[in-house]
C-alpha cells in the first residue's frame, strides 16, 4: 500500500512552462515586520501585510514569525491560475494560523512541493493535514526530491527529521518522487539534484540513518548501498530541491527553500535543467551563516553580480550579515523577507 500512490515525477524534458504572472507568498518565516508600506519596482510588486494591529484586542490571531519557511506560489500563464504550497515551517500552529489571516485556502492548492527532511520545512505538515487535509484535492501530487526525503535526522541539538509518510499517504495526496527536472502543476518545474559545481561548501548541520525505525525513515533498498552503513552518516543534502518559475521577458524566478547544496549550485542546476541563463529573482534561504565568514559571503555575493539577478529576496536561513554584505555591494535589489510579505513578478 506504502507504494501504491508513490511515482516517479514527470520529467522537465524538452519544455520549460511561462507564466505571465508569478506571486509568492511568504507564509512562515522567521521574522515579522509591521506598518512597512507595500511598493512597486520595475518587474516587482512588494505587498506587505501587517496582521491584528489593535492593542486593546487580544493578539490571538496575529501573523506569527518561527524559525522556518513555507510558501505560497500564485501563478497565471494564458489566463489559467495554478497554486503551490512549498515547505510547511516548523509548526502546525503558525502554519495554519497565518494561512488563516492571510486568506489562503488549502483547497486552491494544485501542488506540494517540500524541499528536503529537516522539521523547520516539514515540522508543520502534519497538523496541516489533520486540519486542512479533507479540503485538499484528491490524489494532489506531493513533490519531494528523493527516497532520501524520509531518512531520519539528528543536529547537535538531537532529532532533527522524521518524515511522516503515513500521513502523506493517508491525506490521499501522491507523493512524487522527483530526482531529476520535473513539472509541477504546469506552471512551475524542480530544480533535480543539484551539483556541487561552485567553490562552495555549505555547512552540514544534520547526519542521517537509513532504515525505518518505528514506521519512519527511508527504505534501504531505495537507497545508495554506500549510505546504508546501520549507523548515522554525514547528511549530504543530496535530495534537496528547489522550485523555479519563468516569468515572460523576465527570467527565472528560483524558490531556494534552505540552500544546503549552496545557493549558487541552486541557481545554476535552475538555469542548466530549463537551458535558460537570465535570472529574474532569487528567493528563500541562502544558508550562508555567519560559521562561514566574510570571505565566504563576499565570494557568495561575487558570483551573484555574474549571475545578475534584478532581485535577490533573502528570508529563513540567509543569515543577517549576508545580507548585509549584499545590500552594502549590490543595493536596492537585495530586499528582506517577512511573514505575509507577496511579491508579484511579472505583469503588474
Amino acid at each position: 500500500a506504502t507504494n501504491a500512490r508513490t511515482a516517479p515525477a514527470k520529467t522537465l524534458g524538452g519544455g520549460v512552462p511561462v507564466v505571465d504572472t508569478l506571486a509568492v507568498r511568504m507564509v512562515t518565516d522567521n521574522i515579522v515586520i509591521q506598518f512597512v508600506p507595500s511598493e512597486k519596482r520595475d518587474g516587482l510588486t512588494i505587498e506587505r501585510r501587517s496582521g491584528n494591529t489593535k492593542p486593546d484586542v487580544p493578539p490571538r490571531h496575529i501573523l506569527n514569525g518561527e524559525w522556518g519557511l513555507s510558501m505560497h506560489a500564485q501563478s497565471f500563464a494564458a489566463g489559467e491560475e495554478r497554486n503551490l504550497l512549498i515547505d510547511f515551517g516548523y509548526t502546525p500552529e503558525v502554519l495554519n494560523n497565518n494561512m488563516a489571516i492571510l486568506g489562503i485556502e488549502p483547497s486552491c492548492f494544485d501542488a506540494i512541493v517540500l524541499s528536503h527532511g529537516h522539521y523547520d520545512h516539514f515540522g508543520g505538515m502534519v497538523g496541516f493535514l489533520k486540519v486542512h487535509g479533507s479540503a485538499l484535492k484528491k490524489k494532489m501530487p506531493f513533490y519531494v526530491g528523493g527516497e532520501d526525503c524520509f531518512c531520519l535526522r539528528r543536529n547537535p541539538g538531537g532529532n532533527f527529521g522524521a518524515l511522516d509518510r503515513k500521513a502523506i499517504l493517508d491525506a490521499d495526496l501522491t507523493l512524487m518522487m522527483a530526482s531529476e527536472p520535473a513539472i509541477v502543476a504546469d506552471h512551475a518545474f524542480t530544480t533535480g539534484r543539484i551539483g556541487q559545481t561552485s567553490f562552495e561548501q555549505p555547512l552540514q548541520p544534520s547526519t542521517e540513518i537509513v532504515g525505518i525505525f518505528d514506521g519512519f525513515g527511508c527504505f534501504p533498498e531505495k537507497m545508495p548501498t554506500h549510505k546504508n552503513t546501520g549507523s548515522y552518516i554525514p547528511d549530504d543534502f543530496e535530495h534537496e530541491i528547489g522550485t523555479t518559475y519563468m516569468v515572460k521577458d523576465k527570467g527565472l524566478v528560483v524558490l531556494t527553500s534552505c540552500s544546503h547544496r549552496g545557493v549558487i549550485n541552486t541557481v545554476r542546476q535552475a538555469k542548466e535543467a530549463s537551458g535558460i541563463d537570465k535570472v529574474h529573482a532569487v528567493i528563500g534561504g541562502f544558508h550562508v551563516v555567519p560559521p562561514l565568514g566574510d570571505d565566504y559571503i563576499n565570494k557568495t555575493i561575487d558570483e551573484f553580480r555574474g549571475i545578475d539577478p534584478d532581485y535577490l529576496i533573502t528570508a529563513h536561513c540567509t543569515g543577517d550579515r549576508f545580507y548585509d554584505l549584499a545590500r552594502a555591494a549590490l543595493g536596492d535589489k537585495v530586499i528582506h523577507s517577512a511573514v505575509g510579505t507577496r511579491f508579484v513578478f511579472g505583469k503588474s
